[in-house]
């Protein structure tokens, strides 16, 4: 039998489900599951143009939904996620930075405070595809849209969480 895991107050309270000591509900976090492959899938192309017959970021984003619907286990998107993330280690520039936002959607089954990777790495693949001149617009519009995709049940959280940890992603919320 698994020992539960409950928080210990070195995450943010907020983003830990109440099962394990936080305040944040179920359908809170499928729907940062579920924002995050918003994030994740509205970059992939740049992963898919340089590796086409490469699925594994593909299937993070899908596996990321489908437990969003409560339709697989926490496991089972966690192993999606470990696979983007290794599809990101073989690649480059824009299409790394889009793997690794499919792997973080994923991981938001495991870890909701993952949901800001989706979103940071989809926005530093969006300024990686840019030139040089226009990388801040880029990821200021990204940034726009993505909040613009917020569920009104979790933007108060999201923009919250992008306040506080701003600093530790690289400022780009």
């Amino acid at each position: 039998m698994s020992k539960e895991i409950t928080y210990a107050g070195r995450r943010d309270s907020r983003l830990v489900t109440i099962r394990r000591g936080g305040t944040l509900e179920d359908s809170q976090h499928r729907l940062l599951a579920a924002w995050a492959a918003d994030c994740a899938e509205h970059v992939l192309d740049y992963f898919r143009l340089q590796y086409p017959d490469d699925n594994r970021p593909q299937r993070a984003i899908e596996q990321a939904r489908a437990w969003s619907r409560g339709e697989i286990s926490m496991t089972q998107a966690r192993q999606a996620a470990y696979a983007a993330h290794a599809a990101a280690r073989m690649a480059a520039g824009a299409a790394r930075e889009a793997a690794r936002a499919a792997g973080h959607a994923a991981a938001t089954a495991h870890m909701a405070d993952h949901e800001l990777g989706a979103a940071a790495y989809a926005i530093r693949a969006v300024r990686a595809a840019s030139s040089v001149n226009t990388r801040e617009d880029a990821g200021r519009i990204e940034c726009q849209w993505q909040r613009e995709m917020l569920p009104d049940a979790i933007r108060t959280l999201v923009l919250m969480d992008e306040n506080l940890r701003n600093h530790k992603l690289w400022s780009l919320f």
